[in-house]
């Protein structure tokens, strides 16, 4: 199948798991994760529909977004190191994986130097593997109560991010997206009610992006799924 019929593919089965949920596909949004491809295969997966192509490695980024059409929305999808945000900062529209108070920090003075608002995702460890990182919702809550936090103008979130154990067991899966769904509710009424912009609930790659979608999930990051297995291990 070319990268086009995979995406025809991964559509249908959103707008399915959407329906279950009680809601269109076209409240979820799919980021392309495009590592490893080169710019043939982003515009293909652009014109075929995805929504933003993701990366995880700022280097990759910043090349591609250089030699592709500035149209293209570009996303920070990998762990991203502070002294790698300034690569990027003048044109990424969404960094899904803030788990730490400095690198918001960080993201907050590489925007202001460029005189914008950099968007970003709270990343959640939900998982039972260690090896994945994240927030705890103590963690969160002192982020989110610090007088530094409060004092940022250029960087905003706008929702939380959670990878799922990588397991065939799909109820643990489930369980996990579900506690996720969980966090996004309890910050979105304590810490941001009637902020219309904290609506992202970003989970789901190629192997659960339909049970992330029947849990609620409002932004999936297909790569394998999309792109084929060669470059990836799990998203």
């Amino acid at each position: 199948m070319t990268i086009t019929e995979h995406i025809a593919a991964v559509r249908r089965e959103m707008a399915e798991a959407a329906r279950e949920s009680g809601r269109s596909e076209r409240d979820i949004f799919l980021v392309g994760a495009s590592k490893m491809n080169d710019a043939a295969a982003c515009q293909e997966a652009i014109a075929a529909g995805v929504d933003a192509l993701g990366e995880n490695r700022v280097q990759e980024l910043a090349e591609k977004y250089e030699v592709l059409p500035k149209d293209i929305e570009w996303h920070m999808i990998g762990h991203l190191q502070t002294n790698k945000v300034k690569y990027m900062a003048a044109f990424v529209s969404l960094i899904h994986g803030v788990e730490s108070l400095k690198l918001l920090e960080t993201i907050d003075k590489e925007g202001k130097k460029h005189d914008r608002v950099i968007p970003c995702l709270l990343q959640f460890h939900i998982a039972s593997e260690e090896t994945k990182i994240g927030l705890d919702m103590e963690e969160a809550k002192a982020l989110l109560e610090s007088d530094d936090y409060k004092q940022m103008k250029n960087a905003k979130i706008v929702g939380v991010l959670g990878m799922a154990t990588n397991t065939d067991d799909e109820g643990q899966v489930r369980r996990e997206f579900h506690h996720l769904k969980e966090i996004f509710d309890e910050l979105k009424t304590t810490y941001f009610a009637g902020n219309q912009e904290f609506k992202e609930l970003s989970m789901g790659m190629s192997g659960d992006y339909r049970i992330a979608v029947e849990e609620g999930s409002t932004m999936v990051r297909v790569g394998s799924a999309i792109f084929g297995a060669r470059n990836y291990a799990n998203v």
